[in-house]
């Protein structure tokens, strides 16, 4: 048995320019990258306490097919309607919440979110040092497989 799935034109367009759009970072000049780190993981653990996973199955509602009418070679009937099951998804109601938390945790620390231009490979051979450089319009972020991120001053 074949069996497909299919990703609404918008949400593969969406994955899509998320890879390519700018990166939001916390950013505090000077700080040390260790501090960075240190401080982002307390206030997503923080936010995780106060603003647990909290799942919710839902369901996409069902879409009927109306029939038609068939022509062919002179004779002509009616193909019946049909209806196509809504697809099922889960939405964690806290997330929303949970990054608000950690927004306010962090600012609250001194850093500001800001949005970095993701590094090309050109930018990325530049070496990150242990503080967080001045930015200047070279500068650009680069997520690690870690989920860390290392802002770069270019290259």
């Amino acid at each position: 048995m074949r069996r497909s799935v299919t990703i609404p034109a918008g949400a593969a367009l969406l994955a899509l320019l998320s890879a390519c759009g700018p990166l939001p970072v916390y950013y505090k000049q000077g700080v040390q990258v260790s501090r960075l780190q240190s401080d982002e993981l307390a206030c997503a653990t923080q936010a995780l306490k106060d603003a647990p996973v909290a799942n919710q199955i839902r369901q996409h509602p069902p879409v009927f097919y109306p029939g038609g009418k068939v022509c062919h070679g002179g004779g002509c009937y009616y193909r019946p309607g049909y209806w196509v099951d809504g697809g099922i998804y889960t939405v964690d109601v806290n997330k929303p919440l949970r990054g608000r938390l950690e927004k306010s945790c962090m600012a609250s620390k001194g850093y500001q979110q800001i949005s970095l231009k993701r590094c090309t490979q050109n930018s990325a051979v530049a070496s990150a040092g242990p503080q967080l450089p001045a930015l200047s319009d070279a500068a650009c972020a680069q997520r690690n497989r870690d989920g860390s991120v290392v802002i770069r001053t270019g290259g």
